[in-house]
């Protein structure tokens, strides 16, 4: 089951703390680039990384929270200092009076400028698990299939599951769940032996992260003329479409930071940056 939710993440800690095991232990993408910037970046370019301040801008309140847990981090530091919502930082933005139809352009600080569309992709139901399986197929096939969409777990539905024959023929069943009441449906069929998943993917939010908590609202008339989650997940996928660079593993800093830091995916070091365990927080 994925993890990069912590709404989702605190669910299951506090209802179904029994299923703790079945929970990735990689930490969410954000706490991994603060555990990487404070290790991996500070060294690179000769920082103490306790002068290092990492903001991140979520479109999820929950982040907060997440931002907070203890063991996401060592023990004298965090990986990340501070979390603004979007909603928070566009406030920001107006009352700075900020032009941004002329401001100019700049490149990012690599390795963390260069993203790809997998990773765009993580902010709309199922874009997890198109991304993962974008690499999957790869692995599995030995060869880049560098067009490969999989639109059959694309859209806004509640729960989606979806059945992938994998190139040695293999096949995944996996079951995709936005909003919290059909993440708890699902968890029950898989309790009661209903139904077999080899892959789950929640997120709390209708639609993804697109509609978090911490997103920009709509006002009631708006509301009335388009469909946010609908909108917001089209761009999304257009985005994707756009990119160079479409799967998180032909990332060439993140290929970079393998060979120059973290060795290969699972060895220690990389466990102990970006992975996480999980507490039980049921009444019992």
């Amino acid at each position: 089951m994925t993890s990069c939710c912590p709404a989702w993440v605190k669910f299951i800690e506090q209802n179904y703390a029994d299923m703790l095991h079945n929970l990735s232990t990689c930490k969410s993408p954000s706490e991994m680039e603060g555990a990487l910037i404070k290790t991996y970046f500070a060294k690179k370019i000769g920082i103490d990384p306790e002068k290092i301040v990492v903001v991140s801008i979520m479109p999820c309140v929950a982040k907060k929270f997440e931002g907070e847990r203890q063991e996401l981090g060592t023990s004298s530091r965090k990986d990340i200092d501070y979390v603004l919502t979007t909603r928070e930082l566009s406030k920001m933005i107006k009352e700075a009076g900020l032009d941004f139809a002329n401001i100019k352009g700049e490149d990012f600080d690599n390795p963390f400028g260069e993203s790809t569309g997998a990773g765009v992709i993580f902010g709309a139901t199922g874009g997890v698990t198109e991304a993962a399986l974008r690499t999957v197929f790869d692995i599995v096939s030995g060869y880049d299939n560098s067009l490969m969409e999989v639109h059959s777990v694309r859209g806004i539905t509640g729960i989606k599951e979806v059945s992938i024959c994998l190139p040695d023929g293999r096949t995944i069943n996996a079951a995709i769940a936005n909003g919290i009441k059909n993440a708890r449906e699902i968890l029950e069929w898989v309790k009661s032996g209903t139904k077999h998943y080899d892959f789950i993917e929640i997120m709390a939010c209708p639609g993804g992260c697109v509609t978090g908590g911490g997103q920009p609202i709509l006002c009631s008339r708006k509301r009335e003329q388009i469909d946010a989650k609908l909108e917001r997940a089209k761009s999304i996928y257009e985005e994707d479409s756009s990119m160079l660079l479409r799967k998180s593993h032909k990332n060439p800093y993140i290929l970079k930071i393998y060979e120059e830091f973290l060795i290969k995916p699972c060895s220690d070091l990389s466990h102990e940056l970006l992975h996480t365990h999980y507490t039980d927080r049921s009444d019992k």
